[in-house]
């Protein structure tokens, strides 16, 4: 699968953001084959473009057979706002987040250990976990890209 970003370009990102340390630990821990299939950085990057790619878009693919959702329409690049989407999200992964996790703890009410209690509205859970996307910013990039729940395509015959 063809990532969004390359692990350069993602190291980009990270020289240009604060808290990335969890990009920079990948990297070290990476080494020399920084970016190759089958390290940590590789591996973000690549679970971050699917996570993308399983949202629902405005609009159609560029090319019918491209391998991703991007780009869409008219365009024939990648917006930046998805590449940083990548990134944020790779980020996210690294850092620990666990989609599946989260995913599970949208039904949570209540936990406790000790005299420590958390609670949670679940009924108003964060729409960027729902979709499945472990970063808000990089919610925050995708959203203008989504396709609108609320509308409905209808199309006449006669």
């Amino acid at each position: 699968m063809a990532s969004y970003l390359t692990p350069e370009d993602a190291q980009e990102y990270a020289d240009e953001r604060l808290n990335a340390e969890a990009w920079d630990d990948a990297v070290d821990e990476d080494g020399s084959s920084f970016g190759q299939p089958g390290t940590l950085t590789y591996k973000a990057l690549a679970m971050a473009t699917k996570i993308i790619d399983r949202l629902n878009y405005r609009g159609d693919k560029y090319d019918s057979g491209q391998e991703n959702q991007f780009p869409r329409g008219t365009d024939t690049t990648v917006p930046t706002d998805i590449e940083e989407a990548c990134f944020e999200i790779a980020l996210a992964l690294l850092d620990g987040i666990d989609p599946q996790l989260e995913g599970e703890n949208l039904r949570m009410k209540s936990q406790g250990y000790a005299n420590v209690r958390s609670t949670y509205d679940s009924d108003m859970p964060a729409p960027h976990m729902v979709a499945g996307v472990p970063s808000l910013v990089a919610w925050r990039y995708l959203v203008p890209y989504l396709r609108d729940v609320g509308m409905v395509d209808m199309l006449r015959t006669s």
